[in-house]
């Protein structure tokens, strides 16, 4: 890295020189490490290389870091080379105006969608006096900005702009970053491509709505990541630019701002999402559906998965989020019967016609979602697998799955196996593991072999936190961690003993919990024996 570091020195401009170490920071973002943090292990440990080496280059590179590095490593790193810069270590002329830059304005580009935004925010850094220091000091006070300088003295310079794409189907994350020194170019053409499609809108935003819009979207990006373990839900060159941007929305004016998406609503509660449904069942739209019952039940996943998934906006449709819902969102999370399997699709297409015209949707965009959705209706009974096509019981699945959440199925059924048949008197088709006494019942049954233990009574409390934990997802990684050691060979009692072993080692820390489960869950396959 200080090698590379070097050609920071022939830099000219502080523009320049930010990307370069942001791209550097970036070889390491959304990597992870079995133990530790990378930013701390890589980030910091860089940082104090740096400081150790005490070159020019070293200093640049702690100057970069200082602005764009997370909170740890700007720290450090600013200590650093202030000690290098009081020992005359040299710099370019260019690192004092690292950083220092200020907004020009905001803008977004929307499709009618609502599917995405792309957020323009632009800055310039401040510049230099080009009058001597006297006439500086003449200008009056009220025409000095915030750090003492005259405007017309001190003009912007380097003017750039950063560009975020906000992905709405991907629960509002950033997905897509870059930098142009265009600025006018790249306005100019939104505007025109806005002027001319009506999908398209183009306007001005609020610094501190761009700002809010921003730190919710770079969040969502991390903890995508932090669930998917992979990076190929952003673009290729995204880690690139991460710490840029990050260091640039701190510089735009904070506010007490929530992000706010095309038809963005205030919260549902229950109470209106029914009447919502009502609304619709009574409609035009929905005068077709042959299955009242079902066509209800259907409706009210519809607004659920709007409400809930799509930031309050129940009503909105576009071909991406009918298809995120029918082939992917259901299949992995909603328990349907076959007559709401049946029902669905259609269900769905009456729903488009629905609130498309109550969102203003353009003919074009309401002809492309029903056809996208036409599209997709082949592909739903291939996507959605009903689990009693696999031969469990209807009966079975209702009392593991009694929320309805149809991806809990394999963690629910791992936690409590035995729901069938007869222990002595008990019926065990009778219990339901979702109530805590019938919980704890089924918990006997399945250590009765351990009676024994003189600490029975705590050794099964333990069990039952595990048990617990894994019916509600909490964390998710526990499961992923079971999944982890089942595939290593290790049989149902010895896993379950493993996370009780690290639950009652780490006790009440949930982060370190889960960072230990992700241990596990990154443990490599064995490699095969060498001959």
């Amino acid at each position: 890295m200080l090698v590379a570091a070097r050609e920071l020195l022939a830099v000219r401009s502080p523009l320049d020189a930010e990307l370069m170490v942001s791209d550097m920071l970036g070889a390491w973002w959304g990597r992870r490490l079995r133990r530790g943090d990378v930013e701390e292990f890589l980030g910091e440990g860089l940082v104090d290389y740096a400081a150790k080496a005490g070159t020019p280059a070293a200093l640049t590179l702690l100057v970069a870091v200082a602005y764009l590095g997370t909170a740890r490593q700007a720290a450090k790193a600013e200590g650093a080379a202030l000690a290098l810069m009081e020992s005359d270590v040299a710099r370019p002329r260019w690192a004092e105006r690292v950083g220092a830059v200020k907004p020009q304005g905001c803008y977004v580009s929307r499709d009618a969608y609502g599917d995405q935004d792309t957020v323009v925010c632009t800055f310039a850094y401040r510049g230099v006096p080009r009058t001597a220091p006297g006439a500086v000091e003449a200008a009056g006070e009220g025409e000095r900005d915030a750090e003492g300088c005259a405007a017309p003295q001190c003009p912007a310079e380097d003017p750039h702009a950063l560009v975020v794409i906000v992905d709405y189907n991907m629960r509002g994350m950033a997905r897509d970053a870059w930098v142009s020194s265009q600025v006018d170019t790249l306005l100019e053409k939104a505007g025109i491509e806005a002027a001319g499609n009506p999908m398209l809108r183009f306007e001005e935003l609020e610094p501190q709505q761009a700002r809010a819009l921003l730190e919710f979207a770079m969040k969502a990006t991390a903890e995508t990541l932090g669930r998917r373990r992979s990076t190929n839900v952003v673009s290729d060159s995204y880690s690139a630019y991460h710490a840029f941007a990050r260091a640039r929305i701190k510089a735009l004016p904070p506010g007490r701002k929530r992000p706010a998406p095309l038809l963005s609503e205030a919260p549902y509660s229950r109470d209106r999402r029914a009447m919502l449904a009502a609304e619709f069942l009574a409609s035009d739209a929905a005068e077709h559906l042959s299955d009242p019952s079902a066509a209800s039940r259907c409706a009210d996943h519809i607004i659920d998965y709007g409400c809930d998934q799509d930031f309050n906006r129940p009503l909105r449709v576009s071909p991406t989020k009918c298809e995120t819902f029918l082939l992917d969102w259901l299949p992995r999370k909603v328990l349907l019967d076959p007559a709401e399997q049946d029902a669905m699709p259609h269900v769905l297409l009456s729903w488009v016609r629905f609130a498309a015209p109550k969102t203003g949707l353009p003919d074009e965009g309401l002809r492309a979602t029903l056809d996208a959705v036409y599209e997709a209706m082949g592909r739903f009974t291939e996507a959605y697998r009903d689990p009693t096509t696999f031969g469990l019981d209807r009966s079975l699945v209702r009392r593991l799955l009694p929320d309805g959440d149809l991806s809990a199925l394999p963690r629910r059924a791992f936690a409590f196996p035995f729901l069938d048949g007869t222990r002595g008197d008990i019926d065990l088709s009778s219990l339901h593991p979702a109530e805590d006494a019938d919980r704890r019942v089924l918990l006997e049954i399945d250590h009765a072999a351990e009676r024994d233990r003189p600490d029975f009574a705590e050794h099964l409390a333990w069990h039952e936190e595990i048990a617990t934990r894994l019916w509600n997802g909490d964390p998710e990684q526990l499961w992923e961690a079971a999944q982890r050691l089942l595939d290593l060979g290790h049989d149902r009692h010895d896993v379950l003993h493993v996370l009780m072993e690290i639950a009652e080692r780490i006790g009440d820390h949930p982060d370190e919990l889960a960072a230990a489960l992700d241990d596990i869950a990154d443990i490599p396959d064995e490699p095969p024996p060498t001959p």
